[in-house]
């Protein structure tokens, strides 16, 4: 029986009914790794013996009849800036290339509590400054549905995995979209929950006030249950929300009569794929004909939101960002002095985008400029803030493209950053407003590449967010195709 195409639910069946183990599950897995890794490259540290180990200790507890937890024995990925005690945590940067960390992550601690298996560590932008994986340090990731596009980024690896079957569920962090949108390019499903949903203790920082850990998963289904794992308050992290997490699963019902569902104009930008626009809007007359009440609303700051982040998050990342010095920890090159050596190991062990935002960040924050650029960012995120608030008096859930245009080919972005920013424009106005946000698969381009729609909700409510999610999806089948691993003309 081939294994590695199902999604978490279903094996969880299977493995309840004992038609069959952990360690086949495990075993089916790791070889789907073995025989698409070469292509696909998903991973920075791959950890089989540690998941053969974890998939035994599963089916030791189902032998003495013990009941299992959903994720018990599923074999999942955590993206390498999510801190794993004893595990080589990387950010896909040279800095901390043989990095260990001395501890477990919160959403890593309360994934262990589920018993799942752990197959790796996933690739991604180095420290999560990107939006195709060809920023990592060591080697960019590739599409599964073709292998000469990018996976989309930062989560590029966590997308990558879940997509080509070398994982079923994995976990990412998005500060500017960098969940949603590699689900998107890959064709699974990725949720931003709220800023605060999710303890961020242990998710190596970039930008502190926008980053956010979520699952990445084959469908709906899995993801309710993924962050039913990962959320709740943690007071580890001073920024994590008090509110009561509800049981998600309960939103996997099939209903949106009645829900109204805002359609932001600004969201359809100029050069916008047309693929992607007829495919989204296709997806949101399904849900009218589910009985959804569509609406037409205006976030009319949007065109001010790449402007604003690329001030704020490299402003936050230089900050965070100094503490690798050299000296601490991490690697270094040595110098004549302390300045030298400093100088040696940021200038030679970071890649080009992350110098790029920290000399970007560091102007913003400069003396002369504070007021003109960094103060003025933070009075416009206030207006996009306040866009969100006025649209969801009318409204339930905003629903809009996860990202303007399908995967495109490797190399073909790198060397223009603004035009590589610009892929940002539907993802980062939910970071600076802190809202929750979820990708599903609507479709395809003529190229068959897949198209993601984005659906976004009220602060807190991931819960409608997965109603809405999982009655658009039923109702299709997109979830249930896997990628093809080929490099056929994208």
């Amino acid at each position: 029986m081939t294994l590695w195409n199902k999604p978490a639910h279903e094996l969880h069946d299977l493995l309840v009914k004992k038609e069959i183990s952990a360690t086949e599950l495990t075993q089916d897995v790791l070889a789907r790794m073995d025989a698409v890794e070469g292509k696909v490259k998903a991973f920075l540290t791959i950890t089989k013996e540690q998941a053969l180990e974890q998939a035994k200790a599963v089916d030791e507890k189902i032998a003495a009849g013990e009941n299992i937890s959903f994720l018990a024995g599923i074999p999942g990925a955590v993206k390498d800036n999510i801190c794993t005690k004893g595990v080589r945590t990387t950010c896909a940067s040279k800095i901390l290339e043989n990095f260990v960390p001395p501890y477990d992550a919160s959403v890593v601690t309360k994934l262990q509590k589920e018993f799942p298996v752990l197959v790796g560590k996933a690739n991604l932008d180095e420290f999560a400054m990107g939006g195709s994986t060809e920023n990592s340090g060591f080697y960019p990731t590739h599409n599964p549905w073709n292998t000469e596009c990018v996976p989309g980024g930062s989560s590029g690896g966590s997308a990558a995995a879940v997509a080509s079957g070398s994982a079923i569920f994995a976990l990412g962090s998005d500060t500017g979209g960098s969940i949603r949108q590699p689900a998107s390019f890959c064709g699974v499903v990725g949720m931003k929950p709220t800023y605060g949903r999710v303890s961020r203790y242990g998710l190596v920082a970039y930008a502190s006030s926008l980053d956010q850990i979520g699952p990445i998963t084959r469908d709906v289904t899995d993801c309710a249950n993924v962050l039913n794992v990962i959320a709740g308050h943690d007071d580890m992290d001073s920024t994590s929300s008090f509110a009561e997490v509800p049981d998600y699963t309960k939103s996997l019902v099939q209903d949106v009569k009645g829900l109204k569902i805002g359609l932001p104009k600004e969201y359809f930008v100029d050069g916008m794929d047309q693929d992607v626009e007829k495919a989204v809007r296709n997806a949101i007359e399904q849900l009218k004909s589910l009985g959804a009440e569509i609406v037409e609303v205006s976030l009319p700051h949007t065109k001010y939101a790449i402007s604003t982040y690329y001030l704020i998050a490299p402003a936050e990342a230089a900050t965070n960002l100094e503490r690798y010095d050299g000296i601490s920890y991490g690697e270094r090159i040595d110098g004549a002095d302390v300045v030298e050596l400093m100088t040696n190991t940021r200038s030679k062990l970071f890649g080009e985008e992350v110098k790029r935002r920290i000399m970007i960040g560091n102007y913003a924050l400069s003396a002369g400029y504070y007021d003109a650029y960094y103060l003025k960012a933070l009075k416009v995120r206030t207006l996009i803030q306040k866009d969100y608030t006025d649209a969801f008096e009318k409204v339930d859930v905003i629903a809009a493209p996860t990202a303007p245009t399908p995967a495109y080919k490797i190399g073909e972005m790198i060397s223009d950053p603004l035009k590589m920013y610009l892929q940002d424009i539907c993802t980062v106005p939910l970071n600076l407003a802190g809202l929750p946000g979820i990708s599903v698969p609507c479709g395809y381009s003529q190229k068959h590449m897949p198209i993601g729609l984005q659906l976004i909700g009220k602060p807190l409510d991931e819960a409608t967010l997965i109603r809405t999610a999982y009655t658009y999806e039923q109702s299709q089948s997109f979830h249930k195709e896997m990628a093809e691993l080929g490099g056929a003309e994208a």
